[in-house]
């Protein structure tokens, strides 16, 4: 086996478990993400359909997953 590739497979190992073992930073959740409500789902509640930029205080959703705020730029 040449030299080379026994030297590419021990740096390989050693960078896939440095990467293994380098601690992890936790997302810290923004304050404006936990004061968001929860949304219910309600029989007979209409359902808004929202067009250009609007915030929905009380919105009628059967799932939602973790509460995160995203913020988009657009070019028009």
């Amino acid at each position: 086996m040449p030299a080379f590739l026994v030297t590419f497979l021990i740096a390989l190992a050693v960078n896939i478990v440095a990467y293994l073992i380098t601690p992890k930073p936790k997302m810290a959740k923004p304050e404006a993400a936990k004061s968001l409500e929860d949304p219910t789902a309600e029989a007979g509640k209409p359902v808004c359909v929202p067009f250009g930029s609007l915030t929905i205080k009380d919105p009628n959703v059967l799932y939602f997953g973790e509460k995160s705020i995203n913020t988009y730029k657009v070019k028009a």
